[in-house]
């Protein structure tokens, strides 16, 4: 049996560093995959990250798990369908229809998005994730998203952290094209609050590639 057999969420930990590393530059170039929260400044409480998933509940992962259709498909989604059958992951090639054989669980195991912001929101509240300088919470999502969608997920969650003292600073909502950013901080005008970043085919090739070979040699 391979090393990537066996399941785990180091994949995503390692593709939701890399993606912030490449998109957003130099704040998260010393990150490091830990536990409680799972993103950490290598060195210091400067920067924790907490990383999550989110499905809507009418959304069938099963259905979605990859199939053989080799020689049905064009040669260069064949060659996708081998990295994904020998890695287990699925998430970041091709339009993201696939889910590998290793990411199943870790799908059918989503929440729809606000009972995750809601969990994830009490936590940082009780201490759950420490302390760090900045907080922020990144959430893969399998259900593409509208700039619309993202700002109202990012009013409630600014209403569910209210009256917290421990808060996240960012939300980072990605889904398998666009990386949307939401400044959370307290003083700003609701439209200096969101941006979005459009994720290539290529960019998700080469983060799927990166995060696959950061976990093997985790090991």
């Amino acid at each position: 049996m391979s090393k990537l057999r066996k399941y785990g969420t180091c994949f995503f930990e390692e593709y939701a560093r890399i993606e912030l590393s490449t998109l957003l530059g130099r704040e998260f170039e010393d990150l490091v995959v830990r536990d409680r929260p799972d993103l950490q400044s290598a060195s210091c409480n400067r920067l924790g990250i907490e990383v999550t998933r989110a499905m809507e509940e009418s959304k069938s992962v099963a259905q979605q798990l990859l199939k053989e259709v080799a020689g049905i498909v064009p040669a260069a989604e064949r060659r996708d369908l081998k990295q994904i059958t020998e890695s287990g992951y699925a998430y970041g090639l091709r339009d993201g229809r696939y889910v590998g054989a290793r990411e199943l669980a870790y799908w059918q195991l989503a929440q729809p998005l606000r009972s995750i912001l809601r969990s994830k929101v009490a936590k940082i509240g009780n201490g759950f994730y420490g302390r760090y300088d900045k907080a922020g919470l990144f959430v893969f999502s399998k259900d593409d998203m509208t700039e619309e969608q993202v700002a109202r997920t990012c009013r409630f969650m600014m209403e569910l952290q209210e009256e917290q003292e421990f808060r996240y600073n960012r939300l980072y909502l990605a889904d398998i094209d666009q990386f949307f950013v939401c400044n959370l901080d307290e003083g700003l005008s609701f439209d200096a609050r969101l941006f979005v970043i459009p994720v290539s085919q290529a960019q998700r090739q080469d983060f799927y590639l990166q995060a696959v070979h950061a976990q093997l040699e985790r090991g």
